[in-house]
Parts: structure tokens; C-alpha cells; sequence
């Protein structure tokens, strides 16, 4: 939806094969998948249920400062491995090609309290199909803000900073909200339906699962430690929440990222659906363990792209996909993490007001501009 289209310079014949060539890179990558791949999440798991469980044990010791810390830090990165690295990638299916039944999107359940079968609708199914284009993709904004300057304004959007920041902070329970669909769902002829009712009780179901879990189980297990290790438990999710909205904005809002109306997905093809993809999408510049700690959505064009590829494998598939945006002479939108967030911050804070109005130029004013 902006004034100046960056694809513009193509023609549809470049689009189709882009496409195509994309095609290849993907087709080469699942050729290749075996036991090394297998190997890598087997071995991710593995650490993080060891990391979550001896930071809980510390945390049983919670009211002494250097276990408070020790035990906070170590569930903090154990729940950000299992959002992240582990359950989003999971249950986009990366995985399902090792037939293992517990390591399969199908049956596999995260540390989150939005279920993992309503994610994936919402997620897998609606914001990679509909990649920024609002109205169908409820990712773009998480649904509560003005992301375009073509969107009309209200006053309302004055409080989307704040609104931002409420939902990053709770923001396992701000994406199970949307994947009610709450916001539509409100009227009460609406949740009257069977089919809703149904999905606000599994969301309900596992909140309680979460809560009990994290709230009363393991801190009355810690006894006289029950109220540092419920503080504790708190922070640990609280960083999460922050981590992975962090992660997502920089996926999809930093300036120079592209959002489209509905009308220009129509009868989108191959090379067209990948293409948005190229311009809807961010990159984080970093480390490898900035890449692992994001879950490889650092590399958020490549996942794209190609969501169902093992997430270990983005690394090297991001060098051939930033050849063809220099090929095809795209931008390709990256920088290191605090940019991405600040750059993203910066427009939810520069869309949350009116667009400003073009300079009406007097005679006296046009004058004085062409003596100048």
C-alpha cells in the first residue's frame, strides 16, 4: 500500500521465475534433510527439558538471591527455546518428515496458553497465507493497530504504544485472544456458537493447565520459597512474552517492510505469493546464538518463504535467497536486533497518529520557494 511499488520493475515473466528458482532452493534443501537434521532438534530438546528442570531445581531455593538469579535466568532461556526454536517450529511441521510421533506437529503441545491446534490455524494456515495483507492477517498488528498510513485514523489509535506494550508483556495471552478471534467474537449472538464455545474451553482448559503449573505446583513445591519462586516464575514468563513479541515485530513491522490490500492478492500466483513474502518480511542481523535464540526467525524472509523447512537449515538458504533479491533487485530488509526493534517501535508510535497534511502552499509561499 505504499505510493512507490519496489517490485514495480518486474515483469510478470521475472515474477514466475523467481518462483521457480525459489522452487529449486527449496526442493534441494528437503532432498537433503536426514540424520544430521534429526539429530539437531532431538539434541535441542534434550537440553532444554535438562535447562528448564534444573532451573527449577535451583529455584526451589529461590530465597536466596544467587539462586533466585541463576534459577530465573536459566527458565527464562528454557522457555524461550521451548516458544521458539522448539514448539513454533514444530508445529509448522519442520519436523514431520522424521515420522516420529513425538516430535510431530500433530501431537506436539508448548509451554503456551493458546493451544496448539488453534495456533496453527491462525498462524499456519491465516498470517502465512495472508502475509500482511490487512484485514486477513491478524500477525500484522496483532489485530489492535493502525499499521498503514492509508488506515483511516482515530483517536483510539493514540494508545497503541501502550496497547503494544501491554501486549507484549502478556503476550502468550494476547495471541490466544486472537486465536479466538475474540474481537469478533464479542457479540453475544457470536458466542453463543457451538463451535467458539468449544475453543474459548480448550483456551480456558489450558490456561488452567499453565497457571497450575507454573503458579502452584512449583512453588508450593519450593515451601518456604513459595513466594520468590512464584516471582520468579513470572519474570521467566514475562521475558519470554517480551522476547518472542520483540522477535515478531522486528519479523514483520520494521520500515521498509511492505503491507498489501486484499484486492492485490487476487488471483496471486506461485511466483506472486512468493514475492510478497520477500516484501513483507525483515531479517535480524546477528550471532548464531541470536539466530537460536530467536528460533531462527531472524531469518523471517527464509521462513517465509519456506515455513515448513527445518528451521537449522535457514542459515545457509539465506545466502541463495539474498542473491536473488540482488538478481531481481530487491531490498532485502535486515539489521541488527535493537534497530530492528527501535525502527519498529518508531512507526507503531508514528502510525498511532494522524497522518500529517500536505503542506498547502500560498502564493507568497511558492515564490519564495522558486527564489530560493
Amino acid at each position: 500500500m505504499t505510493a512507490i511499488d519496489p517490485t514495480a520493475h518486474l515483469t510478470a515473466e521475472q515474477i514466475e521465475e523467481l518462483g521457480r528458482e525459489l522452487d529449486a532452493i527449496r526442493d534441494e534443501v528437503i532432498a537433503g534433510r536426514g540424520e544430521k537434521d534429526a539429530a539437531y532438534i532431538r539434541k535441542v530438546i534434550s537440553a532444554q527439558r535438562k535447562l528448564e528442570l534444573v532451573s527449577r531445581g535451583v529455584l526451589l531455593f529461590s530465597m536466596f538471591p544467587p539462586a533466585w538469579l541463576l534459577g530465573t535466568a536459566g527458565l527464562s532461556v528454557a522457555k524461550i527455546m521451548d516458544n521458539m526454536e522448539i514448539g513454533h517450529n514444530i508445529l509448522h511441521g519442520q519436523w514431520d518428515w522424521m515420522r516420529d510421533p513425538k516430535i510431530h506437529s500433530t501431537t506436539w503441545e508448548w509451554d503456551h496458553v493458546s493451544p496448539a491446534d488453534q495456533w496453527k490455524h491462525s498462524h499456519n494456515e491465516l498470517h502465512h497465507t495472508y502475509t500482511n495483507v490487512i484485514g486477513k492477517d491478524n500477525d500484522l498488528g496483532y489485530g489492535i493497530m493502525r499499521v498503514d498510513e492509508d488506515q483511516e485514523w482515530h483517536p483510539i489509535h493514540l494508545g497503541q504504544p501502550l496497547w503494544n506494550f501491554i501486549n507484549a508483556c502478556f503476550f502468550e495471552y494476547g495471541i490466544a485472544a486472537y486465536d479466538l478471534e475474540l474481537g469478533e467474537n464479542l457479540d453475544k449472538r457470536r458466542r453463543k456458537n457451538p463451535e467458539f464455545r468449544a475453543r474459548a474451553k480448550a483456551v480456558g482448559r489450558k490456561i488452567r493447565k499453565q497457571v497450575l503449573k507454573d503458579y502452584v505446583i512449583h512453588p508450593l513445591l519450593s515451601g518456604p520459597s513459595f513466594l520468590t519462586t512464584l516471582a520468579a516464575t513470572f519474570t521467566a514468563n514475562l521475558v519470554r512474552n517480551i522476547w518472542s513479541h520483540s522477535v515478531i515485530m522486528c519479523g514483520h513491522f520494521p520500515e521498509g517492510v511492505q503491507v498489501f490490500e486484499r484486492r492485490s492478492i487476487k488471483d496471486e500466483t506461485r511466483g506472486q505469493w512468493y514475492l510478497r513474502q520477500m516484501m513483507g518480511s525483515a531479517n535480524i542481523s546477528g550471532s548464531r546464538a541470536m539466530h537460536f535464540m530467536t528460533g531462527n526467525l531472524s531469518h523471517q524472509i527464509e521462513h517465509h518463504l519456506f515455513p515448513d523447512l527445518p528451521s537449522n537449515r535457514y542459515a545457509e538458504v539465506a545466502v541463495k535467497v539474498r542473491a536473488l533479491f540482488e538478481k531481481y533487485e530487491l531490498e532485502y530488509v535486515t539489521g541488527p536486533l535493537p534497530k530492528q526493534v527501535f525502527s519498529a517501535w518508531r512507526k507503531v508510535f508514528r502510525l498511532s497518529l494522524p497522518n500529517k497534511k500536505p503542506e498547502v502552499k500560498t502564493p507568497d509561499r511558492e515564490q519564495e520557494l522558486v527564489a530560493a
